[in-house]
């Protein structure tokens, strides 16, 4: 259930309620209007916390207003918010439940003890019945909608855990394979170095023409192994960075189908030439897209997400925008300290808050080392 959603419940029935009286006749005495409002939009404040209770309260002071003749129309739809409340905890039966005892007490009274025509009777109740379906249904298909898009953020989030375990796994390896490489070259070089020193030592004095040679082989043999090293070494810096090949560039369109079969519209935009990025520069920009795209759908509540990729000789640009309310508005939450450590390991630096036309974006300018 949305954190706002208290506010937004409690001022929509502080509003809708005394129009929905005016609109339909029942509004006998505005200061009774205005009261039962008011009442209404403060229990509001509580649904998050306690939605089941807050309907019952809701219900039963409708239905005692309307039974005292303070309010002329309306046995559920006053509630209406706290129906849609019960119905995004989770608790859609109850809710049903609820409309229907609530109007089948209506149909009771107005049938009976206002002895109202039956025409007049089935419409009114009739008229709240359709209502408080469709708000129900709207609910339902909310609730299922946020459902279906925690799922595929959870789904991205896992991606990422289990490419960071793959990348842990690939390093572990790659640094077992060094280390035994480094091992060979070492031993390999002492053991002939030995041999040549040896045979200089013994050679000293009798033949120091061959002691030269076997020292000659010895520097060679050295400078060959610091060669050798040299490239190992390189190896071993580089194998800091390694990633999974889907954590590049060529991953970004199964990681925006992904976000895209939560619902929510992707558009990607490419600027410039993608074949000159280096592989640690391409990995930083799909986590940084791949983040800010699990965020949009778990915090944003957008229905739109723009990503734009500017390359140029010198950088790469990344910018990640959505249409949503801005709830993600932390600028180290939901991931973005991670995302900014990323990108500042490789000299460039991201910033993330609220779009200059609403909703949330992160962008990232990461430098192509020369």
């Amino acid at each position: 259930m949305p954190r706002s959603l208290p506010w937004v419940a409690a001022a929509l029935t502080l509003v809708g309620v005394p129009a929905g009286l005016a609109v339909t006749g029942g509004n006998l005495q505005a200061i009774m209007t205005a009261t039962v409002a008011v009442w209404l939009a403060l229990l509001m404040l509580f649904v998050r916390r306690w939605p089941l209770t807050v309907l019952i309260v809701a219900v039963l002071t409708v239905v005692a207003w309307r039974s005292s003749d303070l309010i002329g129309s309306g046995w559920a739809w006053p509630a209406t918010a706290a129906f849609a409340a019960l119905a995004l905890a989770g608790r859609l039966r109850t809710a049903a439940v609820a409309g229907a005892l609530t109007l089948s007490y209506g149909l009771v009274w107005d049938a009976f003890v206002e002895r109202y025509d039956s025409d007049r009777v089935l419409g009114q109740v009739g008229g709240e019945a359709l209502w408080l379906a469709a708000v129900l249904a709207a609910a339902l298909a909310y609730r299922s909608t946020r459902r279906w898009q925690d799922e595929v953020a959870a789904r991205l989030e896992q991606s990422l855990h289990e490419q960071e375990l793959e990348a842990l796994r690939r390093r572990a390896e790659e640094r077992v394979g060094i280390a035994r490489d480094l091992h060979d070259v070492v031993s390999h070089t002492l053991a002939v170095v030995g041999v040549h020193l040896n045979v200089a030592l013994d050679a000293f004095d009798e033949e120091p023409e061959e002691a030269r040679d076997a020292l000659r082989l010895a520097q060679d043999v050295r400078g060959r192994a610091m060669s050798d090293l040299k490239s190992l070494v390189d190896v071993l810096r580089e194998g800091n960075r390694i990633e999974t090949p889907a954590a590049g560039l060529e991953g970004l369109a199964g990681l925006t189908d992904q976000v895209r079969a939560a619902g929510i519209e992707v558009t990607v935009t490419e600027l410039g030439e993608r074949a000159e990025v280096p592989a640690p520069v391409a990995t930083a920009v799909y986590r940084v897209v791949q983040e800010a795209l699990t965020n949009t759908v778990r915090h944003a509540r957008a229905t739109r997400v723009t990503v734009t990729l500017d390359y140029s000789p010198a950088s790469v640009t990344v910018e990640v925008t959505d249409d949503g309310a801005g709830e993600a508005t932390s600028t180290e939450g939901h991931g973005i300290m991670g995302m900014r450590e990323r990108v500042a390991a490789l000299g460039g630096a991201l910033t993330a808050g609220a779009g200059p036309a609403g909703g949330f974006t992160v962008r990232a300018m990461i430098p192509i080392a020369a």
